[in-house]
């Protein structure tokens, strides 16, 4: 395929040379009926092209034309045999991916460190999940991936599965051997769905770890706008055939897809395909180099760890994306949130995400030499104003046990409920989500009996001021609960 083309792109182009008189939507006629300062911000180009699915530029729902092309590009790009653009982000193509092979009843096994949107789509869905235990690395504080023996032993438990969904690679750059889950699940005859969110550059150079569709899996759903060059909102869902419907996936997509799809976010997934196709080695290349340089720098300041290949060697850590720089910051005697928000204050500086012990900061092909530098600059400095005087004592990180799950998320979610105050909430079913987000996986999820241990860890995250979200009580002062049968005496 040529891909130096850009059909949908180059259409958009071509009818805004054209500028027809327009008697439809958006009602800004390209930026004349919006506010004059916005339209001055954004430009007349941008605003030329956000149109609608007018006949010479296509329809995502049901594509034919130049998205179809761009489609089949991307197809190419990523070696799926089918592409579907999202702009839904990627959480609209990991509900497609699950709500495609699973109805109500149906089991899909899940690690239970899943983005909110897996559990969105199996509440959708009715499904129940079968969860996986990540590995946890007590000294980071972080979950990694799930172990093929783990998949093995869920597969022994529940052969009549109807999907296994992996996270490759994890927010934090660690990847578990993808093809030989890939391969033992697909013995069972049962797709491997993968949530690639992080994952958008892996396809594209020999030392990063192996893509989705490298490793045989269904489908992927994969967030070219997190690091691929495309705009925030934009994805793609990649698909090979033959264990899932491509009908039925579009179906969903369809559903789930807004009808005014953004020709904004569409053209920029299509020249993203384009500079990913032509250049995506050598810009992983540069990448790679600036992010390494980044570990090593980080690994001579004091205080500071960034993990790098000594973390490999177990089924969990079976390789990782050096472009995840992930700082571990609590021998500093600090929290993640701290050192964002001194590094916001003080270089202007802004992080992917912080925890209790450590802060994220990708190292993507927008970045420079300049810009690492500056960030190293300013972690030497953080470092000399919290040096400790003798021996640290080393925390041990806690982390909360798998709640029990005692209903369906979605029974838990459309069941009867009261509120209750929180901190005396053990004990009781919860009926709506608490996660930390980013990254966005629940600490707890409609159908989850509270533990004491949940409530002190979320506890701990709120009294740090960590993004403790997802209950209607923003405050979390309460939380709805399923309403408890009294006993008849």
């Amino acid at each position: 395929m040529d891909h130096q083309r850009t059909p949908l792109f180059s259409a958009l182009v071509r009818h805004a040379e054209r500028n027809p008189i327009q008697f439809h939507i958006p009602g800004h006629k390209k930026g004349v009926g919006m506010d004059p300062e916005f339209r001055q911000f954004i430009g007349d180009n941008a605003l030329s092209i956000d149109l609608i699915n007018i006949a010479p530029l296509d329809d995502l729902h049901q594509p034919s034309g130049v998205i179809a092309e761009a489609q089949r590009l991307a197809a190419d790009a990523f070696g799926a045999d089918y592409s579907f653009f999202s702009v839904q982000g990627t959480s609209g193509a990991i509900m497609t991916m699950i709500m495609s092979v699973c109805l109500a009843g149906d089991k899909i096994i899940v690690p239970r460190n899943v983005h909110k949107s897996i559990l969105s789509a199996i509440i959708f869905a009715g499904a129940k999940p079968v969860f996986l235990s990540p590995v946890r690395d007590g000294n980071l504080g972080i979950d990694h991936g799930v172990t093929t023996r783990s998949v093995k032993r869920a597969l022994e438990m529940h052969p009549d599965a109807k999907a296994v969904l992996v996270i490759n690679p994890t927010y934090f750059g660690v990847c578990t051997h993808l093809r030989e889950i890939v391969d033992l699940v697909h013995s069972y005859d049962i797709p491997v769905l993968v949530d690639e969110a992080h994952g958008a550059l892996i396809h594209f150079h020999d030392r990063l770890p192996m893509s989705a569709m490298q490793a045989g899996a269904d489908m992927a759903a994969t967030s070219v706008h997190k690091l691929g060059g495309s705009m925030t909102q934009s994805s793609i869902l990649n698909v090979r055939a033959g264990r899932v419907n491509i009908r039925r996936i579009q179906t969903i997509i369809s559903m789930l897809t807004t009808t005014s799809t953004s020709y904004i976010l569409l053209a920029s997934l299509d020249t993203a395909r384009r500079q990913l196709a032509l250049h995506g080695r050598e810009m992983a290349e540069r990448t790679l180099e600036l992010a390494q340089y980044a570990r090593h720098s980080i690994n001579q300041i004091p205080g500071l760890y960034c993990f790098g290949e000594e973390i490999l060697g177990e089924e969990a850590t079976y390789a990782y994306d050096p472009t995840k720089v992930c700082i571990h910051v609590r021998k500093l005697g600090l929290t993640g949130y701290d050192v964002e928000n001194w590094l916001r204050d003080e270089y202007n500086i802004e992080v992917e995400l912080s925890d209790l012990y450590n802060v994220l900061c990708l190292i993507t092909p927008g970045d420079t030499r300049e810009n690492v530098d500056v960030l190293l600059e300013a972690l030497r400095r953080l470092s000399k104003l919290h040096e400790q005087v003798g021996t640290v004592k080393d925390v041990v990180v806690e982390i909360p046990e798998i709640p029990q799950l005692s209903l369906s998320p979605r029974d838990a979610f459309y069941g009867d409920t009261e509120v209750v105050p929180f901190k005396e909430s053990a004990g009781r079913i919860i009926a709506e989500f608490i996660y930390v987000y980013p990254p966005g996986i629940p600490i707890l999820l409609p159908g989850e009996v509270i533990s004491q241990e949940n409530i002190d860890y979320i506890t701990e995250h709120l009294e740090v001021g960590l993004p403790v979200k997802g209950p209607e009580d923003p405050a979390l002062q309460t939380v709805k609960v399923i309403v408890e049968t009294k006993p008849i005496f």
